[in-house]
């Protein structure tokens, strides 16, 4: 899974513009500590292309081409940031805008828009020196409680190891690799004796979940090695909650600074690094001829259908997105829904190049119908979950009182919480509809009012 660029969401957004900074003693905006100016976000669907900032915090901010020039000519001008004379000093930011903008800008409306833009989207700092705000996304069901287990460097090292994979001559012999252990895995008739080989066997069945976790991690390895073969740097790789779900993530958001084939490399190496790992399976059942290894196979095949579904932010919505060129997709649920259920244009829409605002579209209108049809038919099994984790947590009890071995109490326990986990998602899945609801309806409420005081 895809990082805070994505991944994910979550993506070159903004919050909107508050107040100016207090009325202290003037100086010259800078940029933010820690803040970086990335440039054109390339093979973007919108009209105008959007320039693209990144935060301390890794979160990518999206700026229209006046305003990231103001930030870029603030930043180039910093040295001038000692000098008493502030004004002078704002004067050739001022002349050095006016010269790329094509348009005449004055010191004084360089602080206004680091005062009102920039400074509340956390790019610079205020023109009385106050630090900007930490500003935190929260995008529609993104990876929650991050944890970053390895940093830039080892994930760095890391992907240097296997960036040869992305050779257009390994990536050929691997997917033909790939395709070959495919069709002899599953035109094989050993399957279903390794699912009898492992319901007799317990351990079989840890093996399985261990080498599905090991698949899912080196998947990661796979995201970092692209960023690294197409000469980004990989952010930190790490583990946190999606939904209810553990899953592993790394931070591909220098991503954002390829075009879009090499976005598009990054999106589908996680499948590709699946895809590897399981030619490796395949070669240790043809030496040994270990029955859960096709197990496994099959596990880590299912992996990759997952990896490409587009309805969550799996690797297929990001590839979806990269696709198209519009980094948070899950945005426009709201303006399509809008626009198609209640007749109402809405702005955002309008920045969308024609054939990226059609994609969005066909997506949000298949979606939502998907994810409500997932949610239904979750919810119609709640009660034989809740029957069958009753029972099973019965029989483990009872497993436990009688004095069961280790090994079938740790698979009972990881079948229970499998079951469990189902049930978690799906409530935190219609908490957020609800919440979102409300806002709408917040929102819809009290417009007409906000209106009337705007126009008093």
């Amino acid at each position: 899974m895809k990082g805070p660029a994505t991944t994910g969401g979550d993506t070159a957004g903004g919050k909107a513009a508050g107040d100016a900074g207090s009325t202290g003693t003037l100086v010259l905006p800078a940029l933010a500590d820690g803040a970086e100016l990335i440039g054109e976000f390339k093979n973007s669907g919108y009209r105008d292309t959007p320039q693209l900032v990144r935060l301390p915090n890794g979160q990518l901010v999206r700026l229209p081409p006046l305003l990231y020039l103001v930030a870029e000519a603030l930043h180039r001008h910093r040295d001038l940031a000692g000098t008493t004379d502030v004004e002078t000093a704002l004067g050739r930011v001022a002349e050095a805008v006016s010269e790329r903008a094509g348009a005449r800008l004055t010191g004084e409306q360089v602080v206004y828009l680091a005062d009102q833009k920039l400074a509340p989207l956390g790019v610079t700092t205020y023109s009385d020196g106050t630090e900007p705000p930490v500003v935190r996304a929260d995008p529609f069901l993104a990876l929650r409680f991050r944890i970053a287990v390895f940093p830039e460097s080892v994930t760095w090292f890391v992907g240097g190891l296997f960036a040869w994979l992305f050779r257009p001559v390994a990536m050929a012999l691997m997917l033909c690799a790939f395709v070959a252990g495919e069709v002899y895995v599953l035109t094989s008739r050993s399957i279903a004796d390794a699912l009898s080989f492992a319901i007799l066997n317990p351990v079989s069945i840890l093996l399985v979940m261990v080498l599905g976790i090991a698949s899912c991690a080196f998947h990661e390895v796979g995201h970092a090695s692209a960023c690294r073969y197409g000469g980004v740097r990989p952010g930190a790789m790490g583990c946190g909650v999606y939904v209810v779900w553990p899953a592993f993530y790394t931070d591909i958001t220098e991503s954002y600074r390829l075009g879009r084939l090499g976005r598009l490399r990054a999106d589908l190496a996680g499948v590709y690094f699946n895809g590897i790992f399981v030619v490796g399976l395949t070669l240790v059942y043809l030496q040994t001829g270990f029955a859960p290894l096709l197990l496994a196979v099959v596990y880590v095949n299912l992996e990759m259908v997952q990896q490409l579904l587009p309805t969550l932010r799996f690797d297929g919505y990001y590839i979806m997105s990269d696709l198209i060129g519009i980094p948070d997709l899950f945005r426009y649920i709201g303006p399509i829904l809008r626009r198609a259920l209640l007749r109402r244009r809405d702005p955002r829409l309008d920045d969308l190049k024609r054939w990226p605002q059609v994609f969005v579209t066909v997506w949000v209108l298949t979606v939502i119908p998907t994810l409500a049809v997932q949610v239904g038919l979750i919810s119609t099994q709640i009660p034989a979950l809740v029957v069958k984790d009753w029972g099973m947590m019965r029989k483990l009890a009872s497993a436990a009182a009688d004095g069961a071995d280790p090994v079938t109490l740790v698979t009972s326990g990881l079948q229970i919480v499998l079951l469990v986990l189902p049930l978690f998602g799906l409530a935190f899945i219609l908490y957020g509809f609800a919440r979102g609801l409300v806002r709408w309806l917040v929102r819809y409420v009290n417009a007409p009012v906000a209106k009337t005081v705007s126009g008093t």
